[in-house]
């Protein structure tokens, strides 16, 4: 018999048979077994009729009732579960359509496997590994995701702290790179299968779904000490001119990992080829090479698969799992309120063309919702990252690094000795640097070290270089990086110069920070690169003016800040520094600079009599005219009656 014809017709019962004789009817529909034999084994028609495919959803619901699945069948029916996507549900699919008992959920589970043949679903709880996070709960973590973390390359992450010397000025600021990888991991999974679960004709495999969790668990294996401390201020300083990212690491190391570790193995159990190793590589450091024209620069996926590009690290408008999960930690961690609720972004994140290419868009009415996100990361980098202090301890940081780099020595491959700033070059050595490299430093009895180690026994007694100004430029003033040195000078020729060579202060002494604040595209506004649907017209992309959401969001989108530091911390050096940058201030144009706190208010006296700014006020502070003869408060009611 062909068990083809089984299911030829999608509209009638999926187990009736017109040869009722080669079946044992006294079993429920799903269990049906064709009763002639072959090499004494029975053939089970589930496991071998690809009909299911076909089913649409009044069939799956006739094949739940037909095995006593009656509640069930009326849930499948009202969420529009067809056949094609049995194979993709898991506990949580389950759990949403609000089949919450385990021992039900493991039945429904085990008659849908039954069903489509499917006994090794990639997305099967069995095969996933529970972690608790602080953040995002309970999360499932797919089996190789665990072989991956448990290898020394993955576990160096416990030893990097995702804020860098951000520590030092928060002492929440503890967590690391190890947490933060996990939480993308799972986020990038949850992502992508909340998108396969409302648009299955997009056709994104297990396969896929591993892969981006790969990519998200993966993206950070290339950071140095103090994370970002490393490739954006260290490298640079040491190694001018060299254009290294830790996204380049990144892929390194993750070749370097799956060499040491024989992962190819495993990924080639769990059915990953080279092709995905190089589509996870992409997902992580981008195209070995760029294409100017329009062409599809990428390997690892085809053009219809693009979308996948934008859940990990999206280069097109910034709005990417990384992100929301080191927006919601770092604000937990930090004690800073989060006003961005990356949850919505799951339920109303779709795939649409735009433009000839697949792009992940979101409802229209989350536009205020991407407008907080970006909000957030400016007040984190406003409050938290560009932080003055931490500018600071991070300016001393890279100065111990700097003069430790020629004798802080690392075995590489074929133990080749690499200085520090080389060791970026062979992983084996670049395994070894982790934060501990500050106590390394800090306990050595070298004295070739005995410079760095007096700089950072001043970072723990607290004996730092002094904030003695801020100020903020207009937008057509933009300072490129290159021009510090220039500041500097122009700063020292503000100062009178007999106060000047009695001070002992020289050009090197001032250190001036240039601090880009932006929503994450320099002075572009990010959401111009999202698009958008209407839940009337969801099939088509649509932009969203800033003008059509509100007038309240900000005009610009970025802006600088000029921060002035003094080596030398006594008063009377502080204060010429202070007047000579308020005088270099007002030559520039520039208003006039705060001292000290980036977030201080700039106060303006009030006048006597200034009603528009503020009542007049006694010696005790209380406003006069809500003060009675015996100096107690009152409270004045606005309302009058008659």
């Amino acid at each position: 018999m062909d068990f083809s014809e089984l299911n030829s017709d999608t509209n009638s019962t999926p187990f009736s048979s017109q040869e009722s004789g080669e079946f044992d009817l006294a079993q429920p529909a799903a269990k049906r077994q064709c009763t002639k034999y072959k090499n004494n084994e029975k053939y089970d028609i589930l496991a071998k009729t690809p009909g299911w495919q076909s089913w649409d959803v009044s069939t799956v619901a006739m094949a739940l009732s037909d095995e006593g699945f009656t509640e069930e069948a009326n849930k499948f029916k009202e969420n529009d579960i067809t056949g094609n996507v049995l194979p993709m549900l898991t506990e949580d699919h389950l759990e949403e359509l609000g089949i919450s008992k385990l021992g039900r959920k493991l039945q429904v589970l085990k008659f849908i496997r039954d069903i489509t043949g499917n006994k090794g679903n990639l997305l099967n709880s069995s095969q996933r590994k529970v972690f608790n996070d602080p953040i995002h709960g309970h999360i499932a973590i797919h089996n190789v995701c665990v072989k991956i973390i448990d290898t020394p390359q993955f576990q160096r992450l416990r030893f990097l702290k995702q804020l860098g010397t951000c520590y030092f000025v928060y002492p929440g600021a503890t967590h690391n790179r190890f947490e933060h990888s996990l939480g993308v991991c799972y986020l990038a999974g949850k992502l992508v299968r909340a998108i396969r679960r409302r648009q299955p004709e997009l056709n994104i495999t297990d396969t896929d779904v591993l892969c981006v969790e790969i990519a998200g668990l993966c993206h950070d294996l290339g950071h140095g000490p103090f994370s970002h401390l490393f490739d954006g201020k260290f490298i640079p300083k040491v190694s001018p001119g060299i254009k290294w990212k830790h996204e380049d690491a990144s892929r390194k190391m993750f070749h370097y990992m799956l060499e040491e570790n024989n992962l190819k193995e495993e990924f080639e159990k769990a059915g990953l080829t080279d092709k995905d190793i190089v589509f996870i590589e992409e997902q992580v450091a981008g195209p070995k090479k760029l294409s100017d024209n329009k062409e599809w620069c990428y390997e690892g996926r085809t053009r219809d698969k693009s979308f996948l590009y934008e859940i990990v690290a999206n280069k097109r408008n910034g709005i990417d799992v990384d992100k929301w999960d080191y927006f919601a930690r770092d604000c937990h961690m930090l004690g800073i309120r989060n006003n961005f609720d990356h949850h919505r972004c799951f339920h109303f994140a779709r795939v649409l063309e735009v433009e000839g290419e697949l792009q992940i868009c979101s409802r229209d009415k989350e536009v205020g919702n991407l407008y907080d996100m970006f909000h957030t990361r400016s007040t984190l980098h406003r409050r938290a990252y560009q932080h003055k202090t931490t500018n600071i301890v991070d300016t001393m940081l890279v100065e111990a690094l700097e003069k430790a780099n020629d004798y802080l020595k690392f075995t590489g491959e074929n133990g080749k000795q690499y200085r520090m700033s080389e060791a970026i070059y062979d992983m084996k050595a670049f395994i070894q640097l982790t934060d501990n490299v500050f106590h390394t430093i800090l306990y050595s009895t070298d004295s070739n070290l005995k410079k760095s180690r007096e700089i950072l026994e001043n970072i723990l007694r607290r004996k730092l270089y002094k904030c003695i100004g801020q100020t903020h430029l207009k937008n057509e003033h933009v300072i490129s990086m290159d021009k510090k040195d220039e500041i500097r000078s122009e700063v020292l020729k503000h100062m009178d110069p007999d106060e000047l060579s009695c001070s002992g202060l020289t050009v090197d002494d001032i250190i001036i920070h240039l601090i880009n604040l932006d929503y994450g595209m320099k002075e572009k506004n990010p959401v111009d690169n999202v698009r958008f649907y209407s839940k009337h017209n969801p099939n088509v992309a649509v932009r969203v003016r800033k003008d059509q959401v509100s007038n309240l969001l900000p005009d610009t989108f970025a802006e600088q800040q000029i921060l002035v530091h003094s080596k030398i911390t006594d008063p009377r050096t502080l204060d010429m520094v202070k007047k000579a940058f308020s005088s270099w201030c007002k030559h520039k144009g520039f208003p006039a600079p705060k001292g000290g706190e980036v977030n201080a208010l700039e106060l303006t006296p009030v006048t006597k009599g200034d009603s528009k700014t503020a009542s007049p006020m006694n010696t005790n502070g209380i406003r006069t005219e809500d003060a009675t003869p015996n100096g107690n408060r009152q409270f004045k009611s606005k309302l009058s009656f008659d």
